[in-house]
């Protein structure tokens, strides 16, 4: 089969590798039809996060399961099917407490040793418990399969964001960041009932998206500009809610500034150079509470599913270009470009 494979910064090619193929009772083996690549994609390209020379990439992916071990119950071969970013085994401790993505016997796509999400074919372990079975009529609705697949990582972070905040009807939220995880957040802030969001970010179609998915206003500026600007927004208390979706330390100093006293921060921007962005004084001082880390989002697609088949949740437009799995390679420049916000990868040349 085909994948997308590293040997060192900005070298990524597509090239034959083994096929997927069965190695425990509960595997499953699925067939891409939906891959992207994600912002954290972009740290192993450009060098900033380790990787082996021909170590697979991707970590979201929906497809077609062609074939099952024995032990599997819930799912038969011909089924749409849907993975969270990690596979866990459902039933440890960590599982059973909700954090999937903590499983002792769990894995990330993509890691040594295991099939990327940007290939043809992905074995996925301990199947029963990782992948969700989706309705067959999707496979047929291009704007349905790329909502879906969404929930893969970026709408279930966003979401673990806005929850890890706190946010509830008549909260005023600010959404730090215009990925595609700050603008899924913006998303989850309205689903949760915020009365006032603020999306900061950099881009103007980014901010556009935003307003459309429904912030009520949008900053572009940086550091303290940003800062007073959420105040002005907001009386001059600040927000009850800030989601830090971006991981650096200017990001967290916006956040920890910009939270009113009693407030939460969401944090779901995977650390990069911010390590001692982090003001404990602060969260002392005026009782903000941080919540947040690594997304479980296998427990969130079962609440996020019926919303997003009923229409009512629809983060499709985060993907606002695609590229077949064989051209890979421009999808991530125009991602490290800016050019686009989160590149759609399907299979074929």
């Amino acid at each position: 089969m085909r994948a997308a494979i590293i040997h060192g910064p900005y070298d990524i090619r597509v090239e034959d590798v083994p096929d997927a193929r069965l190695s425990e009772p509960g595997d499953a083996v699925v067939q891409v039809l939906r891959s992207c690549v994600c912002g954290t994609d972009l740290w192993a390209y450009r060098g900033e996060s380790p990787r082996q020379p021909g170590q697979r990439l991707g970590h979201e992916f929906l497809g077609t399961v062609s074939d099952i071990g024995p032990d599997v119950t819930s799912i038969r071969p011909g089924d749409l099917v849907l993975a969270p970013f990690a596979w866990s085994d459902g039933h440890c401790a960590p599982c059973t407490d909700g954090l999937p993505t903590s499983c002792v016997n769990g894995g990330l796509w993509g890691a040594v040793g295991a099939d990327g999400g940007q290939g043809e074919a992905v074995r996925v372990p301990y199947a029963d418990a990782t992948l969700v079975r989706l309705p067959s009529h999707a496979a047929s609705d291009d704007r349905l399969l790329n909502a879906l697949l969404a929930l893969s990582d970026v709408m279930g972070t966003g979401y673990h964001a806005a929850v890890s905040a706190d946010v509830r009807p008549g909260t005023a939220v600010a959404v730090i960041g215009d990925g595609a995880v700050g603008l899924c957040a913006v998303l989850a802030a309205r689903m949760l009932g915020a009365d006032r969001i603020i999306a900061l970010g950099h881009h103007p179609a980014r901010l556009d998206l935003a307003r459309s998915f429904g912030a009520t206003a949008v900053v572009a500026r940086r550091g303290e500009a940003a800062i007073a600007a959420i105040r002005e927004l907001t009386d001059g208390h600040g927000t009850h809610a800030t989601i830090e979706a971006v991981g650096t330390r200017e990001s967290m100093h916006t956040a920890l500034r910009a939270t009113r006293p009693g407030g939460a921060i969401g944090w779901v921007g995977a650390p990069h150079g911010n390590t001692d962005a982090l003001d404990p004084m602060t969260l002392f001082l005026h009782n903000i509470t941080l919540r947040g880390g690594l997304a479980p989002t296998r427990r969130y697609i079962d609440d996020l599913l019926p919303h997003v088949l009923d229409g009512t949740l629809d983060p499709s437009p985060v993907f606002d270009t695609s590229a077949p799995l064989e051209s890979i390679l421009t999808a991530y420049q125009a991602m490290d470009a800016r050019t686009a916000l989160k590149p759609l990868i399907t299979p074929g040349s």
